[in-house]
């Protein structure tokens, strides 16, 4: 980079947030901080603000740090053209609006937020084309996707791994009866609770299949699931010669998090130099069990309807695994109250983001209501 990059960060205080700030203190010559934005954790938020010096802040509460503007919404941070790129690394549905103000606003995007292309896919990647926006997936299978291509026209095949979760080698029996502690003990990948449960679940590689045929333009019968525990293969791709490129590194979001805000070039960085094929010594890699694991078929499904569809499943989904971790509901019923509401659901083909917002928000309204039914 001959100048600073830009940047600002929604969604700070959270797990990809967090580390997003300390790729940036590693590479901090590279970077200047437009803004910073997070949720309830304002005390995090605080000291974020006086170690990095943004010119900007937003927080869901009142805040406020000498030297640092407050701001009141998180439009203002997409709209400011100051910014190169913003990494959308909060959670949830909240990650959409601003998501496309800044695409309207000619502002590229590094994205983490799952929801945004699965609840608006369609209209998300036809504002960012339009307006010339470039989308660099951070989740780390799409990135590494991202990596392998260089002619997507002679690709034939996405292949997403999955690691498998906590329940892997367990029975059906074990995963129904599961806890939430066991649930969130992830055997290679430091996650929030919300994606970690869905790891366990495999419903937040249903979630990837979503956003990769928003991301690369693949129909869904060309995007395949393969599980591989060792979470050291992150995704490949097979082209029409039969070639299979794959992108490998360790489990850790760093990399991934560090490629998209520094794209399309690359610098040293936290986890530089530190790959050993000895070390690593196998690699497994295994159908996955929809038997066990119906969430990714149910997906596919999803993803096939189109329209809102997604958008009733994230939801359901979402409103279910909050239910699982307060204790309300068992593991098992996270997939069949999402199935429930998914076949109960009235498609909009063609929505508005209005229309998505309002079947996101009747979606969780029902879903609650059938939680309350179960308990």
């Amino acid at each position: 980079m001959e100048k600073k990059r830009k940047i600002s960060i929604i969604g700070s205080t959270g797990s990809i947030g967090t580390q997003a700030l300390e790729v940036i203190e590693k590479l901090q010559d590279k970077f200047e901080i437009i803004a910073l934005a997070g949720g309830k954790n304002t005390k995090l938020l605080e000291e974020q603000a006086k170690k990095f010096k943004p010119k900007f802040i937003y927080a869901a509460q009142p805040i406020e740090v000498t030297g640092v503007k407050t701001l009141s919404s998180l439009d203002e941070i997409a709209e400011n053209k100051d910014n190169d790129i913003i990494l959308v690394a909060c959670s949830g549905k909240i990650g959409l609006k601003p998501t496309l103000k800044a695409i309207e606003n000619g502002i590229n995007i590094a994205l983490a937020n799952k929801e945004t292309l699965v609840m608006a896919g369609d209209i998300v990647m036809s504002k960012a084309k339009a307006n010339g926006v470039k989308i660099i997936p951070v989740d780390s299978e799409h990135c590494a996707i991202h990596q392998c291509i260089k002619d997507i026209a002679q690709v034939d095949k996405l292949i997403i791994t999955a690691s498998g979760g906590p329940f892997l080698h367990k029975t059906i029996e074990e995963m129904k009866n599961a806890t939430v502690t066991e649930t969130l003990k992830h055997p290679r990948w430091n996650m929030g609770k919300k994606i970690t449960v869905d790891s366990a679940t495999l419903m937040n590689k249903g979630l990837e299949i979503i956003e990769a045929h928003h991301l690369f333009g693949f129909d869904y019968d060309d995007i395949e699931v393969v599980v591989h525990p060792q979470s050291i293969v992150h995704s490949a791709i097979e082209y029409k010669d039969g070639s299979v490129i794959a992108q490998i590194g360790l489990p850790s979001m760093h990399i991934p998090i560090q490629y998209a805000i520094t794209y399309p070039e690359r610098f040293e960085g936290i986890k530089s130099h530190s790959f050993s094929f000895a070390e690593i010594a196998r690699l497994d890699f295994e159908k996955p069990d929809f038997e066990k694991f119906p969430t990714v078929k149910l997906a596919y499904k999803a993803g096939k309807l189109g329209g809102t569809a997604t958008a009733c499943l994230n939801a359901a989904n979402e409103e279910a695994v909050f239910a699982f971790l307060d204790g309300k509901i068992k593991l098992y019923q996270i997939y069949e109250i999402t199935k429930q509401m998914l076949d109960e659901h009235e498609l909009v083909k063609n929505p508005t983001i209005d229309e998505i917002f309002e079947v996101d928000e009747t979606t969780r309204i029902k879903t609650r209501k059938i939680i309350d039914s179960i308990n």
